[in-house]
């Protein structure tokens, strides 16, 4: 059971809406269910005398007498408004049961409490099976304004316990740092338009995926209008400096005019401080360069990623979140960066992974700096990074896994649903990515004295985990890996010592593939000595400014729809 508050100024307004045919004809048989005088709210739906200005008049009454004391000025933002509605697959309640749960949703958030003869004046209005609208305008009959304080919060908290009471499905209570919803209009407006998403939503994870990837707020805001976004930056009257911003998406416009959405009305940590807060200004000097080796950021990111796994043991929950927060970038760009048929998969992980990225625990972002380096550094990546963005995704398979934990330990559900989530979906990009080099390698595996050399070489290295490495169907991938390290450069019993040493390999339904990914990870010491010795003579090169490539593609690919007259917020 879903309550929504929000409030207006306009009661008669509201009422046309509630008692209307709705905006697709939707609404049948509008009718009011429960009320703070059944006797004394007009009925508009049921009674042929009662009218739509009438029942305005009787629930503005103490709102018109306390308009004549302030001379003529109605107190601002007078009407509450909260819809709940039932969740898909739950039975239809009586208008009896909507009646109770209407009673009880007022007396909790503090608009008429159980007993308060002064309270505020309601109706409930019922014009669909799933939902009612709850209108009520905040004078109560003393003239004072209603202690409506968390009222949003009060509401979920009510209708966790009537879902347990009325036998209904058990929603995840919510800690107010979900995104706002779309409302209906904006759904019915993406309907019409053929769209799959609002316009706030697609806004909301075009903000998510360029945050991730732009080093400063002059980036993102220049990544943003090159995607044809619209950018409205607030100014500071006496500073002179940004304060907050708004975003437009192409084509959204009423009345000929865009749309606006806040930064914090797509989601709070979209705001302008919070963005300030993970993008501070950095020089061009900051830039990574990867001419000496162009695997470095993938190898730094899934390092980087298995670090935040083991912060999330260490008990301090403000660093914790502060590492989940950089794990959201890490996810955009690795969607962002990563080429084949998993890719939708790790762009769904990202999506559904932004609502596991924050809580009501303040991150501590300045904590989390080497994670979020590392995830700002794929963006700049070009080098296809062949297993190396296999061990990376299965490196945040392990940490969304983790996060999932985390959350749920807190009794942050929403954020737990939503990593597990993302979890589902990394675990199916893995398999899609990993299956066929698995089978590539298990294909190549040395001859059968290599092979037992290596058997005898990770008995010794990893005594407890042997035989079941090596009854593992991955283990000829695995000795395929083996024979590659000791190729670049590596001791194959000392490099099994040092990444059996790695947590995952206790928990792991399959330690042959930890130890595939983790040995694929490690760099090629021929290689790096090489290079060593060719730079002493030979300057190095920075790599190219970051690629918003991948981004800049989706605005193209929206400029050619536009063109052709398809979808404008193109997915």
């Amino acid at each position: 059971m879903v309550p929504d508050v929000s409030t207006g100024s306009s009661t008669l307004g509201l009422i046309n809406y509630l008692f209307g045919p709705g905006r697709r004809d939707e609404h049948t048989d509008p009718h009011i269910v429960a009320a703070w005088d059944m006797a004394g709210a007009p009925d508009p739906g049921r009674e042929h005398e009662a009218t739509y200005s009438q029942l305005a008049r009787r629930l503005d009454h103490h709102v018109d007498l306390r308009s004549r004391e302030l001379g003529g000025h109605k107190p601002p933002q007078h009407v509450w408004h909260c819809p709940v509605r039932t969740a898909p697959g739950d039975r239809y309640l009586s208008d009896h049961e909507w009646a109770e749960v209407a009673r009880r949703i007022v007396s909790a958030t503090g608009i008429a409490p159980e007993g308060d003869e002064k309270a505020c004046r309601w109706i409930a209005v019922r014009h669909a099976d799933d939902h009612i609208h709850i209108l009520a305008t905040t004078v109560r009959a003393d003239g004072r304004r209603p202690r409506t304080h968390r009222d949003g919060q009060r509401a979920q908290k009510e209708c966790r316990k009537i879902e347990v009471e009325f036998g209904l499905r058990r929603l995840k209570s919510g800690d107010l740092t979900a995104p706002p919803t779309p409302t209906g209009a904006e759904r019915a407006k993406a309907e019409r338009q053929g769209e799959d998403v609002t316009a706030r939503e697609w806004l909301r994870e075009q903000a998510y995926a360029v945050a991730a990837a732009v080093r400063s707020v002059d980036d993102y805001f220049t990544v943003l209008t090159t995607l044809g976004i619209q950018v409205k930056q607030r100014i500071g009257p006496e500073s002179g400096e940004v304060t907050g911003y708004s975003l437009a998406a192409p084509g959204d416009t009423a009345q000929g005019k865009p749309v606006w959405y806040g930064g914090s009305k797509l989601a709070p940590d979209l705001s302008f401080n919070r963005l300030r807060e993970r993008l501070p200004t950095q020089d061009a000097t900051d830039r990574p360069q990867y001419i000496e080796d162009p695997h470095l950021p993938w190898r730094r990111a899934e390092g980087a990623v298995r670090t935040a796994h083991i912060v999330l043991d260490l008990g301090d929950d403000d660093v914790a979140q502060g590492h989940l927060d950089a794990f959201g970038d890490v996810l955009h760009n690795l969607a962002r960066a990563t080429h084949g048929p998993h890719r939708a998969e790790l762009q769904a992980a990202a999506m559904a992974f932004n609502r596991a990225r924050r809580s009501a625990i303040r991150a501590d972002h300045q904590a989390a700096a080497s994670l979020r380096g590392a995830a700002k550094e794929l963006a700049y990546a070009t080098h296809q990074p062949g297993g190396l963005g296999i061990a990376l995704i299965f490196a945040a398979l392990h940490l969304a896994r983790a996060a999932t934990n985390w959350h749920a330990q807190r009794g942050h559900q929403q954020q737990a649903a939503a990593a597990e989530q993302a979890l589902l979906h990394l675990r199916t990009g893995y398999q899609q990515a990993s299956e066929p080099v698995l089978a590539d390698l298990s294909r190549r595996a040395p001859g059968q004295q290599t092979v037992g050399r290596f058997e005898s070489t990770v008995r010794k290295a990893i005594p407890d985990h042997a035989d079941q490495i090596l009854a593992d169907p991955v283990w000829p991938a695995l000795a395929t890996t083996l024979a590659r390290a000791e190729t670049a450069g590596h001791n194959p019993r000392q490099l099994l010592s040092e990444v059996a040493a790695e947590r995952e390999l206790d928990t792991a339904d399959s330690p042959a593939q930890v130890l595939v990914w983790r040995i694929t990870a490690q760099p090629n010491k021929r290689l790096q000595a090489t290079r060593r010795r060719s730079t002493m003579a030979t300057p190095i090169v920075s790599a190219p400014q970051p690629a918003s490539t991948a981004v800049r593609e989706q605005s193209a690919d929206r400029s050619q729809r536009q063109a052709r007259g398809g979808p404008r917020h193109g997915r």
